[in-house]
């Protein structure tokens, strides 16, 4: 090969990189890149309206390179991007772990792999496998299977399974583990402090599953852990992505990268030198695209991809190895059987969500007496959240009573007026972690004050129980939205 000319080098820099883009069919730049040998894309809310628009966008990739990879972030939970407008029909990760029935588990995944296939997605950012072991956690949270190992460790394999047995690569996600951390990625760097041996024992552990269950691929975490390296993140590790994940874990698949422009990579090494050490440390794939989805991004990573080759910042051998692992599993992508959806999947999911809650309240009666009025205490959602997808109760009880009232709260301010027009209603306070927010905790404190006998709905990770009758969801999905009104006020409707 003649590195001078560019030529096999270019369309290598191309083939590992996985941009994302605006708007809801490819514009003409994408398709000239995809032709000239861009390896995948990766598609975010932005790019969906619904199921059959996507299958148009995705034959129109497919029309310019027959194997290209169409990503996608899927958790089927809180995150969600092919139901971003609607909420998902799915218990997420959290209730899943809750339920704690890797058969079911397996069995919605494989509904989901079947739904993403039908629409031409050929690649999932799915399963969470980290351990949500801090509960404060910003940005994980319900999106774990649990706080404990050996749970996620199964749930995780189960996922696994039945996506990929539906024809679509899954992705364990975030190597080595960012569950036992308090900082987002998308905002700073996390840390995790723990020793190799607690590392070993708790945040490795699902990987090794996954990686045993023959996942796909691994995505990688902006985050330091100094056991393991004390001086770059894990995504630039070498120590981390190559000699523990391939060496000693025995990976074999695709590493990719969580989105290279976050700000806990993007703000210390920049775009461009991020990218180049990434794929030196052993990443086959960059994601990028979530912020900076546009033509000159994607130009300026593969020319830099190229620039690091010729001045031996990069290996050429590194760049085939990776541009090779890509071309891997889209062929692998390209032979799995597909099967076509589920036509009871929608009643699948709902029956999944209603055996994830979970009551307390010994002397509480179901349904209400009477239409309720609703008070949404509302955090700030994490970036990973899509901000259109909705949650709550208001919706799904208002389908079903359409007495139903409330008020969406996003501070204590106009709780009162909100307690006084809930007199003579059943009162329902649902709120999302409120041991994250102490704006959420005082309110809901304050409300129960006056309301001892409502109904506190936790649709986050229910870390501090408060009130007399709680309901815990286990995740904020449209499936658990609808399960916990249908219990509310009773099924009344299909």
């Amino acid at each position: 090969m003649d590195v001078n000319t560019g030529v096999d080098l270019g369309r290598m820099a191309d083939a590992v990189l996985q941009p994302g883009f605006v708007g809801k069919e490819p514009p003409t730049w994408l398709r000239r890149r995809l032709a000239d040998g861009l390896g995948g894309v990766v598609l975010f809310a932005r790019n969906v309206v619904d199921r059959d628009q996507v299958a148009e966008l995705t034959a129109a990739l497919r029309a310019e390179k027959p194997d290209v990879i169409v990503a996608i972030d899927e958790e089927a939970g809180d995150v969600t991007r092919i139901d971003a407008h609607t909420g998902s029909p799915w218990p997420g990760n959290l209730a899943l772990g809750a339920i704690d029935d890797p058969a079911l588990t397996r069995e919605i995944a494989g509904h989901i792999g079947r739904d993403l296939a039908a629409v031409g997605i050929t690649f999932d950012y799915a399963p969470d496998a980290d351990v949500n072991n801090d509960p404060n956690n910003p940005v994980i949270g319900s999106r774990a299977f649990g706080a404990e190992p050996e749970r996620v460790a199964r749930h995780a394999a189960a996922w696994i399974a039945g996506l990929q047995g539906a024809g679509v690569a899954a992705c364990a996600k975030h190597f080595p583990g960012h569950g036992n951390t308090s900082v987002d990625s998308h905002l700073d760097v996390p840390l995790i402090k723990a020793g190799r041996a607690d590392l070993d024992a708790v945040e490795l552990v699902p990987f090794r599953a996954a990686i045993a269950a023959g996942v796909q691929a691994v995505m990688s975490a902006h985050m330091r852990v100094p056991a393991l390296d004390p001086d770059f993140p894990a995504t630039l590790s070498r120590k981390i992505m190559t000699e523990l994940l391939r060496g000693e874990l025995g990976f074999d698949g695709l590493i990719v990268t969580d989105g290279i422009e976050m700000r806990a990579i993007s703000d210390r090494y920049g775009l461009a030198h991020a990218t180049v050490l990434a794929l030196a440390a052993g990443a086959d794939a960059i994601c990028v695209g979530g912020d900076h989805a546009d033509e000159e991004t994607a130009v300026m990573l593969r020319d830099a991809i190229v620039a690091a080759v010729r001045s031996g910042e990069l290996p050429e051998e590194r760049l085939a190895d990776a541009a090779a692992r890509v071309a891997r599993l889209a062929a692998w992508s390209v032979a799995a059987p597909k099967a076509t959806p589920d036509p009871r999947a929608n009643e699948i999911g709902l029956s999944a969500a209603r055996r994830a809650l979970r009551i307390t309240a010994p002397d509480a009666t179901f349904p209400l007496a009477g239409a309720p009025y609703v008070i949404e205490f509302q955090p700030q959602l994490n970036m990973a959240i899509a901000p259109e997808t909705p949650w709550g109760l208001l919706a799904p009880l208002s389908e079903l009573a359409p007495a139903t009232t409330g008020a969406t709260l996003t501070s204590e301010e106009g709780l009162p007026a909100a307690l006084r027009a809930s007199a003579g209603y059943p009162l329902v306070l649902v709120v999302r972690d409120p041991h994250r927010y102490p704006w959420m905790a005082d309110a809901l404190s304050a409300s129960l004050a006056v309301r001892p006998e409502a109904t506190v709905v936790e649709m986050g990770v229910p870390a501090d129980p408060r009130g007399d009758v709680h309901i815990a969801t286990f995740g904020a999905t449209a499936a658990a939205g609808r399960a916990v009104a249908e219990l509310l006020v009773g099924h009344r409707g299909a």
